[in-house]
């Protein structure tokens, strides 16, 4: 216990205010001599014992009837370490342009509103505190970790304008925050060492918009690098991640639970810059309406194996040269042009950026192209479906051995594997032109002489042509010239490659309707 005579001019200035929640302000007015980042160099008259505010916050100087007591401090110095660990605190705490000497902790402690803006930390340790409130830290500079690990906060997180500086490790670590409103971590908010969010639960959402977060590399390697932002099984309402957010490092979404919208329209995702990750590493994660309008062309591969989104919104900036894809689900896409979100359903070119988009995926998946054509017969789109299922083809005949992909060309070249039977037409028609103006420059020589029907060019082409049947002119002339009956053999054979191609093709049709 303090005695009063022993406390300093600004110590029993605050004492004396504290039963009656007075705010006590020590800055001058002047700029230069206000300035946190001197705050080391502010004397006795603007220094306050750290054991003196925490005795007060237990109850050393209460509050008289009618009265409520708070501390309410700004332009302060505070020595030594503001331990207030495990303690039960009734009073709020509002600290303003503050420098502090030590990092305060709140560990395990249980409190109403906190505030500390505008101020200089060496680090802040509140793991396992329980706030019944807001927890503030605007405009902060937090040189250190900031730890809130399996903390609980039933208000709002403020973070807007803070910095939150490390030479290495996690700048901010909230694995299990548990959280009433919203994390605001916007206007500049800054994290070097990047944050650390797993498994918390966000039901008021995150918002992003407009940070930097980017996480130190061991000595040696050029540049930021790892994981910028982790929320791998974190559970959300909203996670906005726009307005020029910046990730130098991945961010990682593992696991993750958006109940609205996962939005990171405007936001430049550079991800590792030695390529030793991806820019966004989003596998298993869930999200009703996930906007993926980037500004720019994230530097690293997107990995979305195994998502499900209900909404997908994407630009031309969206994607990088890999993505992975394999098992990701949505129910609908949209994309967004010169600024502007329309359906993509109905454009000529739409399909093939969807199937380019899905070439970009290692490797043969037959879900993305059956997906993808789904979604378009369900928008009455069946020709653009037709397309993709005919391009599931190509693709997969790049996997089968020599001989399948000679017959798969084939069926391509035909039939277009039985999505374009329409192909044989032209073929039948271009050969039996081919053959008709040729067997009708000469005469061929009957197999018996005034027997069977005349010779009819067009007639004796289609007898070639059909496999199936016979028209009587195939088998009652042959040629005694030899160009000409190696063009009916070729006719013969090309008719049977077309009968064969057409079963082939609308018996695959048939099984995939």
């Amino acid at each position: 216990m303090f005695s009063y005579d022993e406390m300093t001019p600004p110590e029993r200035e605050l004492w004396d205010a504290f039963p009656e929640g007075r705010p006590v302000d020590f800055r001058t007015g002047v700029p230069g001599d206000d300035g946190v980042a001197e705050g080391g160099q502010w004397g006795s008259g603007r220094t306050v014992r750290a054991a003196v505010i925490v005795a007060l916050m237990q109850g050393a100087n209460p509050a008289q009837p009618g009265d409520m007591a708070g501390l309410r401090l700004a332009g302060a110095r505070i020595s030594g370490c503001l331990d207030l660990s495990d303690a039960q605190l009734g009073q709020a705490l509002r600290i303003e342009e503050c420098w502090f000497e030590d990092p305060p902790n709140l560990h395990g402690a249980s409190t109403r509103t906190i505030r500390i803006t505008d101020s200089r930390l060496p680090g802040l340790d509140a793991g396992l505190v329980r706030v019944e409130g807001h927890l503030d830290l605007s405009r902060s500079l937090v040189a250190g970790c900031l730890n809130l690990l399996n903390a609980s906060v039933t208000g709002e997180l403020l973070l807007n304008g803070t910095r939150v500086c490390v030479s290495e490790g996690w700048a901010v670590i909230a694995d299990g925050l548990g959280m009433g409103g919203g994390i605001f971590c916007m206007h500049g908010f800054t994290a070097r060492g990047g944050i650390r969010l797993r498994g918390a639960n966000l039901p008021g959402g995150l918002f992003l918009q407009g940070a930097l977060l980017e996480r130190p590399v061991p000595l040696g390697r050029p540049g930021p690098g790892g994981v910028a932002l982790a929320l791998d099984d974190v559970a959300a309402s909203t996670l906005n991640l726009s307005g020029g957010f910046t990730a130098n490092g991945t961010v990682r979404l593992r696991g993750a639970r958006v109940s609205d919208s996962l939005t990171f329209e405007g936001a430049v995702l550079n991800g590792p810059p030695d390529g030793g990750g991806p820019a966004l590493a989003g596998m298993l994660m869930q999200a009703v309406d996930f906007d993926f309008t980037l500004a720019r062309q994230p530097s690293g591969t997107v990995d979305l194996r195994g998502a499900q989104v209900s909404y997908l919104h994407d630009n031309s900036h969206s994607w990088p040269d890999v993505v992975e894809l394999d098992g990701f689900v949505y129910g609908s896409i949209k994309v967004d042009e010169a600024g502007e979100r329309r359906e993509a359903v109905g454009q000529q070119d739409s399909v093939s950026r969807r199937v380019a988009w899905i070439r970009r995926s290692p490797g043969y998946s037959p879900q993305l192209y059956e997906q993808l054509a789904g979604w378009y017969r369900k928008a009455g789109h069946d020709d653009d479906a037709r397309r993709i299922l005919l391009a599931r083809q190509r693709h997969r005949r790049r996997t089968l051995p020599p001989a399948a992909r000679v017959w798969g060309h084939l069926l391509d070249m035909t039939v277009g594997y039985g999505y374009r039977p329409w192909l044989a037409g032209v073929w039948l028609l271009a050969l039996t032109l081919l053959g008709t103006l040729s067997f009708g420059t000469h005469t061929p020589t009957p197999v018996k002489r005034d027997e069977g029907t005349p010779f009819q060019p067009l007639v004796y082409t289609l007898d070639l042509l059909i496999p199936i049947g016979g028209l009587g002119q195939r088998t009652a002339w042959y040629w005694s010239t030899g160009s000409l009956q190696w063009l009916a053999y070729l006719l013969v054979a090309f008719g049977w490659v077309l009968t064969t191609a057409v079963i082939a093709g609308v018996t695959r049709t048939l099984q995939k309707s």
